[in-house]
């Protein structure tokens, strides 16, 4: 099938990859503009970008989509027959999404109606759900709320991250995705009205979403840890500067802490700091980052920084 792919980050390569290796005609790729990266500015092509250019796929990236008359121009330049969208990054507008003969179909990570948005790994996380899976759906108007043409549930693993989960999602879902197209151009789906009335949301990731408070119970920072282990981590503050948290779980106490107040250190070893939470619960900081520092071993950090059981962080 002609296609054009319209992806932006690392996560959606597995799917750009797979439409090739199944014989599709990629003949373009629309991804979000390069940006700069690191202390040094420089600017880095996306992941999609480089991908498509190794394989000689002709790359357009509109800095807004829905106001460039230039991004339907160069679609209809290579007449697709459907628009497939793997986290793009920006909303579509009508002219696009409808222009080829099989529409646009979006790529999702969630059993949608649930977590619809952005962030719909790092929530289902965060919220300790058990399942999750891929979602494969025509494009609206509307976020996430277009009838869904396959779905694919798998089990979140009990300590997986956001980042691992999302690799996984992908592989399945490039193999979905594959699915999918060849039935859509049998006819021999028939694509299914979601259920409003049970849409969950999952927002686009703050900042703020990552700063622990001592006072939840150690099961819920261990899933913040999980959920945001790329960005924006699980963190703290002591003196000023922000410690993230990159490796560390929910532990049974040894003994009673209730004595001891929520973010008070009950115990360090060379396992980590154990840190009192709320319910009488424990977490263990096994690997830290302070700011501006390397990964290190918590207990490494707990020397450095003199900490000692009974303080508060």
């Amino acid at each position: 099938m002609k296609i054009v792919f319209m992806g932006t980050p690392e996560i959606a390569i597995p799917f750009f990859r797979k439409l090739l290796e199944n014989g599709h005609e990629i003949r373009l790729v629309i991804s979000q503009p390069d940006k700069p990266v690191g202390r040094g500015m420089k600017i880095i092509p996306t992941p999609v970008k480089e991908f498509a250019l190794k394989n000689n796929i002709p790359v357009y990236q509109p800095l807004k989509i829905r106001e460039d008359e230039k991004a339907l121009e160069k679609i209809k330049e290579v007449n697709p027959e459907l628009i497939v969208v793997v986290a793009y990054g920006q909303i579509i507008p009508p002219s696009i999404i409808y222009y080829p003969p099989f529409g646009a179909i979006n790529v999702h990570f969630s059993l949608l109606p649930k977590y619809r948005g952005a962030a719909p790994v790092q929530w289902a996380i965060l919220n300790g759900e058990r399942k999750t899976g891929v979602t494969i759906f025509k494009l609206n108007e509307k976020m996430d709320e277009g009838d869904i043409l396959s779905q694919r549930e798998i089990e979140i693993l009990p300590d997986e991250k956001a980042s691992h989960l999302e690799n996984r999602l992908s592989e399945i879902g490039a193999e979905l995705l594959v699915e999918t197209i060849s039935l859509l151009k049998q006819g021999k789906i028939k694509p299914k009205k979601q259920d409003h009335s049970l849409a969950t949301y999952a927002p686009r990731l703050k900042k703020e979403n990552g700063i622990i408070d001592w006072k939840k119970d150690s099961n819920i920072i261990h899933r913040m840890v999980r959920a945001f282990d790329v960005w924006p981590s699980a963190y703290f503050f002591m003196k000023n500067k922000r410690i993230k948290i990159i490796e560390g779980k929910a532990v049974e106490p040894f003994s009673d802490v209730s004595d001891l107040l929520p973010g008070q250190i009950w115990k360090i070893d060379k396992n980590g700091i154990y840190i009192v939470c709320g319910n009488s619960t424990l977490f263990l900081i096994e690997k830290l980052q302070p700011e501006g520092k390397g990964i290190m071993s918590a207990y490494s950090f707990s020397l450095g920084a003199r900490l000692k059981p009974g303080d508060k962080i």
